[in-house]
């Protein structure tokens, strides 16, 4: 439960912090970022998957790059939810997704959080 609650809250950071790198990409605070990350973890669970496999052809096609656009809907998915979060364009939300995972590998790693 501990690994799961750093995991949330290193997300819900991870937001933030992306929230302040770009500028298409508004949180409103950080119980905000928190709902954000909830709802991010919940379509990453069970939306992702689907999308890549009826999408399968053409991220076969592309090397598997169109994955990054997979992760780019979901996070505008996650805007379009969650109020006081808001993603604007979809090559933003792309573009932010990569550093999404990139800050969130960087902070799970500061707070110790180790995949078993």
């Amino acid at each position: 439960m501990r690994k799961f609650i750093l995991r949330w809250i290193s997300m819900a950071i991870s937001l933030i912090v992306i929230a302040k790198l770009f500028d298409n990409i508004y949180i409103a605070g950080f119980s905000t970022a928190l709902w954000a990350a909830a709802i991010f973890g919940i379509a990453n669970t069970i939306i992702k998957p689907i999308l890549v496999v009826l999408t399968l052809p053409v991220n076969i096609l592309t090397l598997g790059l169109f994955t990054f656009v997979i992760n780019g809907m979901i996070l505008k998915l996650s805007a379009g939810i969650v109020a006081g979060f808001n993603v604007g364009g979809l090559f933003g939300a792309i573009i932010a997704s990569v550093i999404l995972s990139i800050v969130n590998i960087l902070i799970t790693g500061l707070l110790g959080v180790s995949d078993d």
